[in-house]
């Protein structure tokens, strides 16, 4: 007999204040937020990387520097106790139709294609709609650009995952761009995009998956975990 699998696990890490850690704050939580992505990826996988052939099936968002929000499949473990950890399953009961208020910080882009033969090539979604657009008129594009191109980047997240999303009360704002120095190599940039707004539930198991999954980009430096609680009657 199979025995049944596990449900996800929702988890909150917080750097613990009363052992090492705290000694190391500076070098484990950097000021600068390229470095501390940087070394926030490499604290959170510590939690998950029991072996070495393992592949991230976690994602995490950073709440407030050495504060993390994690969603995996499996319970994450601390062998070196350097968080103090709370762990919960993952089981939320929806309902097709059920309205849900979101929260998600993702890198969102759109495949370019290229020429003949040639894998298509992975562009932000802000910088591909204003990219013939003159250098002086940028300013004003972008801000537009992060509103409908934003907005159309996550309705059809939504058509592929099982949810609708309210375009009249959605916020789309927070667009940055992230660098991650590494020794040795060309450092790993990417852009951001904060969502929030209100969804409404269409088929529950496959929003539930792909809730799992992540949505967009760079999941393994903080993006595509989607926060969602039940919207205000």
């Amino acid at each position: 007999m199979t025995s049944p699998t596990a449900p996800p696990v929702f988890a909150r890490a917080r750097l613990r204040r009363d052992c090492p850690a705290a000694a190391l704050a500076r070098v484990l939580v950097p000021e600068e937020t390229g470095n501390r992505i940087g070394a926030a990826h490499s604290l959170v996988w510590a939690l998950f990387a029991d072996g070495q052939e393992r592949r991230r099936d976690f994602l995490w968002r950073e709440t407030r520097p050495g504060e993390f929000l994690i969603l995996s499949t499996r319970m994450p473990a601390d062998p070196h106790n350097l968080f103090d950890l709370e762990c919960k399953p993952f089981v939320p009961a929806l309902r097709s139709g059920q309205r849900l208020q979101f929260d998600l910080l993702a890198n969102a882009t759109v495949a370019v294609p290229r020429g003949s033969g040639q894998r298509s090539k992975r562009s932000d979604i802000v910088m591909h709609a204003i990219h013939d657009i003159a250098e002086a008129g940028r300013p004003a594009a972008r801000e537009t650009a992060i509103r409908d191109a934003g907005a159309s980047w996550l309705a059809k997240k939504g058509m592929a995952s099982g949810f609708s999303i309210d375009r009249d009360r959605l916020s789309v704002d927070g667009y940055a761009q992230v660098r991650i120095p590494r020794d040795g190599a060309r450092a790993i940039t990417f852009c951001t995009l904060t969502f929030q707004g209100l969804l409404t539930v269409g088929e529950p198991e496959q929003f539930l998956a792909s809730v799992v999954h992540g949505f967009g980009a760079a999941k393994a430096f903080g993006c595509g975990l989607m926060l969602i609680r039940q919207a205000a009657s």
